[in-house]
């Protein structure tokens, strides 16, 4: 490949180039393109004998117009046991993300970081403020719930959101977590839990808060179709919300958003749900091995996920642009570098499940890019005392600047403090506990909205912080051993900070009384009998035929297998 693709990376702001750019520029042909670790897209669904039967349609499908979105939404809500009420169909979940920022984000949102580029991007496209709560590399990245509820009463923001798993580090909350921090929101005005990946999470049988979303007036579940059933190039994701929120948001939508491939597509799922079942078991355990193969490389830590991807930051020295632009022109691999991500750095990369084959093309080519030839290596002599510069040193000292100061009386208090109803949730993986977070060092800045970077500047080196607990994997699958060089010497773990004082700005934003009692809806809610059977609310099947095979409902999508 030409130094012109490499050149494509640094031309996007918030994502990668599309497969389709890359290969323009490469000049390939089509399907002889690099082994893809940067799309995070199911291996195996949909099977080759679907992929058939769509292209032996595929003049029909393109020719005529497609259904009305009430129908494919219709059968879709049939297939997984929702009432199409609660129920919004868009062209992609980010559509249904831009829907959500115009109609139901008024002045504010808070959002971890890092976390998918929309949810920080398209707010402060419309000019909004957003308040970005780091999630810190010391404890892994998980997010505490207690102290992200602190930091929203703080900040006074009006709309929260939750990524779970989060993209890019697949960090996990286990629903009854979710379903505290919800009730615990209950004055705000949105609460969003984007679940676009939760299919391939296996911590829990029944992850999903779509019932209760349906129960509460003030949240909305964000799903996709793309991601889990391997399929980005059809446009189609949903929302689940009280069927006030969701009639808003589906009154806004043209009749025809969504495209005939999408109407097809949802159609033949009804015939195929064993499949899909298998193909999520199946990149369950590629995640395992995936995982155990590469934390078998010096200095590369892997961060516990319950995507469909990993989260992994590289040794030290190694600079993510240069791992990714010679990953891709020496080795034919497509990997995603997170400089761009607001809230991490160049040192990390996201890379997508796949099947054993091609992870271990990935490993060795990792091997010979950050340990190879010394001359040529990524990762330097330890003699030399080169380190890493961060991709995105800008954003960084932005957020130290900004949020980081309203992070100090979050951080200083006891899990859960100051927001009754609300209990401290276990960061939490794959199950493995990880290390506690250090208490982030007082910052010279007031409390301010987020500005927008204007233009990179220089910022000092980031201090040192602990490293994360290895990922405790399954024995690694054999591969080409590593070529055994020095290593650096192991950052000096730092000494924690001493706990500011709380926050006396808490008091200006009361929490509710309580979490709402079992069989009572939320403030201008409904119950749970109201949505499932009476009023109007019950979920009428789009056809006669018989009840699918293998598709549970939405609460616990395809858990056999």
């Amino acid at each position: 490949m030409s130094g012109n693709v490499t050149s494509l990376f640094r031309g996007t702001a918030a994502h990668s180039p599309s497969m389709a750019a890359l290969t323009r520029e490469s000049g390939e042909a089509v399907g002889a393109g690099p082994v893809d670790f940067c799309i995070p897209c199911n291996p195996y669904f949909p099977t080759p004998a679907m992929f058939d039967e769509m292209a032996g349609r595929l003049r029909d499908i393109i020719t005529y117009y497609p259904s009305g979105a009430e129908t494919i939404t219709a059968e879709l809500c049939s297939l997984l046991q929702l009432p199409p009420q609660c129920v919004a169909m868009g062209n992609g979940s980010t559509e249904l993300i831009t829907w959500i920022d115009h109609l139901l984000v008024r002045e504010s949102l808070a959002v971890p970081v890092p976390t998918f580029g929309r949810w920080t991007d398209q707010p402060m496209e419309t000019g909004k403020r957003v308040d970005m709560f780091p999630l810190q590399e010391s404890g892994g990245f998980a997010l505490d719930l207690a102290q992200y509820a602190e930091f929203i009463r703080v900040r006074g923001t009006r709309v929260a959101v939750v990524c779970n798993p989060n993209n890019p580090d697949g960090g996990f909350l286990h629903k009854h977590a979710l379903v505290q921090f919800m009730d615990a929101m209950a004055d705000r005005d949105l609460v969003v839990i984007d679940e676009s990946f939760l299919e391939f999470a296996d911590a829990e049988a029944e992850p999903s808060v779509v019932q209760e979303a349906m129960l509460r007036p003030n949240v909305v579940v964000l799903r996709s179709l793309g991601k889990n059933f391997g399929l980005h190039g059809i446009r189609f994701g949903y929302l689940v919300a009280n069927p006030a929120l969701a009639g808003r948001v589906r009154a806004m939508l043209p009749k025809w958003n969504l495209n005939s491939f999408a109407e097809h597509v949802v159609f033949m799922l009804r015939d195929h749900g064993p499949e899909y079942a298998q193909s999520l078991h199946q990149v369950r355990r590629d995640r395992l091995e995936m995982a155990g193969q590469l934390s078998s490389l010096p200095g590369l830590t892997v961060y516990p996920s319950q995507g469909n991807f990993l989260f992994v930051r590289l040794p030290v020295g190694a600079e993510g642009t240069v791992v990714r632009d010679r990953m891709l022109t020496e080795h034919r691999v497509l990997v995603r570098e997170c400089g761009n991500k607001i809230g991490s750095s160049s040192r990390f990369l996201r890379l997508v499940v796949r099947p054993q084959a091609d992870v271990r093309r990935l490993v060795s080519g990792l091997e010979q890019v950050l340990y190879g030839s010394r001359r040529g290596a990524a990762v330097p002599e330890p003699a030399t005392g080169t380190s890493y510069s961060s991709g995105t040193a800008a954003v960084d000292r932005l957020m130290s600047e900004t949020n980081g100061a309203g992070m100090r009386a979050v951080a200083a208090q006891p899990a859960g403090a100051g927001v009754p109803g609300l209990a401290a949730a276990p960061a939490v993986g794959t199950g493995m506990p990880l290390p506690a977070a250090v208490p982030a060092a007082p910052a010279a800045a007031a409390i301010g909205p987020m500005p927008v970077p204007t233009a990179p500047q220089q910022a000092p080196q980031p201090a040192p912080v602990p490293q994360p607990a290895p990922y405790p994997g399954p024995v690694p699958v054999p591969h080409p051993a590593p070529v055994q060089q020095p290593m650096p010497a192991p950052a000096p773990v730092p000494t924690p900070m001493p706990a500011p004082a709380p926050a006396a700005a808490a008091a200006q934003y009361p929490a509710p009384a309580g979490p709402t009692p079992p069989g009572v809806p939320a403030r201008g809610g409904l119950t749970a009998a109201q949505v499932r059977g009476t009023n109007g609310l019950e979920s009428v099947p789009a056809t006669s035929r018989p009840g699918p095979q293998g598709w549970p409902n939405a609460a616990g999508m395809s858990r056999t297998g």
